[in-house]
């Protein structure tokens, strides 16, 4: 009786969508992946390489499920009417983001060799609290113009000197940079349209499926064809080869390669995470397989418990074994993947139907509430 409460107030709480934490779940393990994981270049004639899809895809999914919960947490498919409860989810979003902020402080302070999405994490949510009340048409508009121009001003903003040295670095760890919100305010502009189309309709979820899909093949279609340009297979190639400046240019931003914030990458990654949330919604409308794949509807219930455990416990592994939290190398050779993904399954599925909602998850509406005094 007890679990089953639990899973009521949880995973099947009213108004909860089993897709959107189906595809929390599965960026989470994606982002596992590309963390744990030497991943081979992806080439569709090898297999072996199939896993470098969750190169850089999985946490632009995060990022646009981001958007998705912004969305859920503000009114759904209605953006919110003026008025004091439109100012208390922008007071509770503001204190989230400096929390996740703090908490990706002390993520990156363990030494753990991976780029830390919290920082950018928090910074988005932030962003996002003037857009609460744009409606779901409005908000497709700015991501798709912003889609469009943010990939071109990117490259200026990266050669800027407040870069360099080793100020810059640090800087650049504080800001989350190696995913800028210049660019990812794209994707979470999108996941909150998303958020704000109706995501419980099979209408809106056949909509992002067959729109992503056509995105990520524009995108990643326009990769190809500017690649083999750049080979000399194409005629464009030669129009650019007496322009060393114009060429380098051109490759920073038409191109789809993960992290690189290109307009391809924008396209056909943001695409993807499109596609996934609108397929893991139409999947879950069955009940048996959402049954099925509760375990993963679990991790998703829980994101950031499951992000930053596998962090922490990277540290320690690493800590204990290798005596060294930043030895990458050593710490794929343990060969943790399954290890760590069977273990958070595991866990959060035995947290969601015996207590419910995930541990840091709880922690941050508590603080919020209480910093709030509501």
């Amino acid at each position: 009786m007890a679990a089953a409460s639990a899973v009521r107030g949880g995973l099947s709480a009213p108004g909860r969508l089993p897709g959107v934490d189906l595809a929390r779940g599965l960026a989470v393990l994606g982002m596992f992946a590309a963390h744990l994981i030497a991943l081979a270049p992806w080439d569709w004639r090898e297999p072996a390489t199939w896993g470098d899809i969750a190169s850089g895809r999985s946490s632009i999914l995060f990022a646009t499920l981001a958007g998705v919960s912004i969305a859920l947490v503000s009114g759904g498919a209605h953006r919110m009417p003026r008025g004091p409860r439109l100012t208390f989810v922008r007071q509770a979003l503001a204190i989230r983001g400096i929390l996740l902020w703090l908490i990706g402080l002390a993520l990156i302070a363990t030494g753990v060799p991976v780029f830390v999405i919290l920082p950018a994490y928090a910074l988005l949510f932030l962003l996002a609290l003037p857009l609460l009340r744009l409606a779901a048409r409005t908000l497709w508009i700015v991501a798709a113009a912003l889609a469009l121009v943010m990939p071109w001003i990117q490259p200026a903003l990266d050669a800027l000197p407040l870069w360099q040295g080793e100020q810059g670095a640090i800087l650049a760890l504080l800001l989350g940079w190696h995913y800028p919100v210049t660019v990812w305010i794209v994707f979470l502009v999108a996941g909150l349209a998303a958020g704000r189309s109706g995501l419980a309709v099979r209408a809106t979820q056949a909509r992002l499926l067959g729109a992503g899909a056509a995105l990520a093949v524009i995108g990643y279609g326009a990769d190809a064809v500017v690649r083999a340009g750049a080979a000399g297979s194409a005629p464009f190639s030669s129009s650019i080869a007496g322009d060393p400046l114009l060429g380098a240019e051109l490759t920073a931003v038409l191109t789809a390669r993960a992290h690189s914030g290109g307009l391809f990458e924008v396209v056909g990654s943001g695409g993807v995470a499109l596609a996934v949330i609108g397929a893991c919604g139409l999947v879950c409308r069955a009940r048996a397989v959402a049954a099925a794949v509760l375990p993963l509807r679990a991790v998703g219930s829980m994101p950031l418990t499951a992000y930053v455990a596998q962090i922490v416990a990277w540290a320690v592994v690493a800590a204990i074994v290798l005596g060294d939290t930043a030895d990458l190398d050593g710490m794929r050779a343990l060969h943790p993947f399954w290890p760590f993904v069977v273990g958070t399954v595991l866990l959060c599925t035995a947290w969601a139907l015996l207590v419910g909602r995930g541990p840091l998850e709880a922690l941050l509406a508590v603080v919020s509430r209480r910093v709030l005094g509501r």
